[in-house]
């Protein structure tokens, strides 16, 4: 037992350093002079060039499209939880006709990735688009922020439901009986009760969400062809526009603005999923 402790206690230093060490090293490219990539890639700035990110932000359009990719975010995450979540407490404590039906129909969506399903996604809003013309000239279900955070959020139900029914049956049901005798209404008892008990569950499906919503390159690319692009589409053109300008600190100002958020959302997230999951046991 004590050779395998101190393995295990490296292995777990080297994957740590193998994400830490390309992080840290974008973060210092982000700081560097165009003079400064000439030289060695591992050597550390002169100064702090935050001009960079000025460039990134202004000049290449990142604060933009870092709006654009935090409003859809958040919509997403707002749409798949108001539908998810009285949806998989109805499925996991309630018996109704047709119930069967749906648990398959959703454990058949787990199995469906949204990237081979976007071309008829798009293909259907501009049948839409073109039914309306009447109404919306220039469109309303195409490059529309809003439309993609509905696509989001609906290609990722199954999966939040799945993991949230999960969680709700092994909820003991005397907390339900509890409340109903004190009075409690069912969507009292779901959102007072059961949620807050579920917070765990909860918790891990905003981060993987989160991280699905805010990485998405295919689905918004396809979605979103006009100005209001995200940050991963956003980014991509600035690679390629930095290829023939070699301003690579800019470049790599546009990859940080894409991965604190995620960092730092990751980070508060785990913490309370710890905390949810220490405060959620059943007492005696």
């Amino acid at each position: 037992m004590t050779k395998i402790k101190p393995l295990a206690y490296a292995l777990i230093v080297a994957l740590a350093l193998l994400i830490a060490v390309p992080v840290a090293w974008v973060l210092v490219a982000s700081l560097k002079t165009k003079g400064e990539f000439f030289g060695s890639p591992w050597t550390l700035p002169e100064g702090l060039h935050l001009r960079n990110y000025v460039d990134a932000f202004v000049t290449a359009h990142m604060g933009q499209y870092f709006a654009t990719s935090l409003f859809v975010t958040l919509l997403g995450l707002a749409f798949v939880l108001a539908v998810s979540i009285p949806a998989a407490y109805v499925i996991a404590r309630y018996d109704f006709w047709g119930k069967s039906v749906v648990e398959v129909a959703l454990l058949a969506g787990l199995f469906v990735n949204v990237n081979y399903i976007v071309v008829p996604i798009f293909l259907m809003l501009v049948g839409w688009d073109r039914s309306l013309a009447d109404v919306f000239p220039d469109g309303f279900f195409i490059d529309n922020p809003a439309m993609l955070s509905l696509i989001y959020a609906a290609t990722s139900i199954p999966f939040t439901i799945y993991l949230l029914t999960a969680y709700f049956r092994s909820i003991p049901a005397d907390y339900e009986e509890a409340a109903s005798l004190d009075g409690a209404s069912r969507w009292t008892v779901m959102t007072r009760v059961m949620v807050p008990m579920a917070r765990p569950a909860v918790t891990t499906v905003i981060l993987f969400n989160f991280l699905a919503y805010w990485n998405d390159f295919i689905i918004a690319l396809t979605l979103l062809p006009g100005e209001g692009k995200t940050l991963q589409v956003g980014l991509l053109n600035l690679m390629t526009a930095q290829k023939a300008a070699a301003d690579y600190g800019r470049l790599y100002a546009g990859m940080v603005i894409v991965i604190v958020p995620v960092l730092l959302v990751y980070a508060l997230i785990q913490r309370r999923l710890i905390e949810g999951m220490a405060a959620g046991g059943v007492k005696g």
